[in-house]
């Protein structure tokens, strides 16, 4: 059964991004500010796509915490194995490519990713909400419970396709308004925008790996007791 206090964790954390997602849907209303954030065009960011694909996972995980308390852990075996199936092949690798790629490129050269006239829209604090805390909140998941990872041939699939759509739509976005979602594009060639393309696959596959590892590291034993209980 899973601990109060890791329900409790959960539920503060689907808070927490049910909060964001609302303030930044709240922000976009603003005809003050630039249609950054406005409502339809904020969901080309990866960014706050993550945001989005954080609060159903941890929503997930709340209602399976629910559940597994008052029916017990074998009537809900396939929501376990949805809520598995999304944070190792989607929340942890996205979450922490968007905190590694974010704060690269903006060490290298901020106006990349992220202009300095966006200090006069966003908040400090809500840049780091979106690009910082993601991370420990997902390594947090890892330590705090296992995760059944599915085969690796399945993970990256999931991963690459997920990784298709985002792009594709990144390139529609681009042939009807003219305007690249993340200035660093508009500096590339058509082989160079490829070349990142593929590299960024590379590097999020290369983050699934790593939980993969992560996961086996801190809860290998653990596995291994579950898989021959239930055998």
């Amino acid at each position: 059964m899973t601990k109060t206090s890791t329900c409790i964790y959960h539920f503060l954390v689907l808070s927490w991004y049910t909060f964001l997602n609302y303030y930044i849907s709240q922000e976009g209303k603003d005809e003050v500010k630039p249609k950054i954030l406005a409502n339809g065009a904020r969901w080309k960011y990866m960014t706050l796509l993550n945001l989005l694909l954080q609060t159903i996972f941890y929503g997930v995980t709340c209602l399976d915490d629910v559940l597994k308390r008052t029916k017990g852990g074998k009537d809900v075996k396939f929501l376990t194995a949805f809520r598995d199936l999304l944070f190792t092949t989607l929340a942890f690798p996205v979450s922490t490519f968007v905190f590694l790629a974010f704060w690269i490129l903006f060490l290298y050269n901020r106006d990349l990713i992220y202009p300095k006239v966006l200090d006069t829209v966003i908040p400090v604090w809500l840049n780091h909400a979106m690009h910082t805390f993601i991370f420990p909140i997902t390594l947090a998941e890892v330590v705090l419970r296992p995760h059944s990872y599915p085969s690796k041939k399945t993970g990256l699939t999931l991963l690459a396709a997920a990784s298709i759509a985002y792009i594709s739509r990144i390139l529609w976005l681009y042939f009807e308004t003219g305007t690249w979602v993340y200035p660093v594009f508009a500096k590339l060639s058509p082989l160079g925008l490829a070349a990142f393309f593929s590299l960024s696959y590379v590097f999020i596959a290369s983050i699934y790996l790593l939980g993969e590892k992560l996961n086996h590291w801190k809860w290998g034993q653990c596995i291994s007791f579950l898989k021959k209980k239930s055998s």
